[in-house]
């Protein structure tokens, strides 16, 4: 599998439409004229990806306040995604990139390091689309814990 390369600021985001945990479709360029903070996460469920999503629901308000709307990415099927949605009471979509084709034209899914070895798999990762669909922001290798605070210092939100 080659490398793909990883998006960096002023590079138009890769259109994407996948189905949200009701399975209705939802596609970035719906948010067109909104800026949308994109986030991948490797499983809906587990400890880090459930601190970051319900830091992202905490903070959720104040990001839609200063015209930011909130978008999760993994490969779980969207039945997974409603019973995360459903335990964790999240109000922003989640959608579900089974076969991993949106993460790889966004360079999410790769080589990364896990306890020490190198594994495939997805790779924690934050972008910032603008209103003309160009990227504002890329963060890849996020960490889950405190990165939506840190994510809210960078935009002054």
């Amino acid at each position: 599998m080659s490398e793909q390369k990883r998006l960096a600021v002023g590079d138009p985001a890769p259109e994407f439409t996948l189905p949200d945990s009701t399975g209705k479709p939802v596609s970035l360029s719906d948010y067109r004229g909104r800026s949308v903070v994109v986030y991948f996460y490797p499983a809906a469920g587990t400890p880090g990806c459930t601190k970051q999503a319900c830091d992202f629901r905490d903070n959720l308000a104040e990001l839609n306040d200063a015209g930011f709307d909130v978008i999760g990415i993994s490969p779980d099927s969207p039945a997974k995604l409603a019973k995360f949605v459903e335990t964790e009471g999240l109000t922003f979509p989640l959608l579900s990139d089974a076969d991993r084709a949106v993460m790889t034209q966004w360079a999410t899914f790769g080589e990364k390091q896990n306890y020490g070895r190198t594994v495939m798999g997805v790779i924690r990762s934050t972008f910032i689309v603008d209103g003309d669909g160009k990227i504002a922001k890329a963060a890849y290798n996020v960490k889950a814990t405190g990165h939506v605070a840190k994510l809210r210092r960078d935009l002054g939100v």
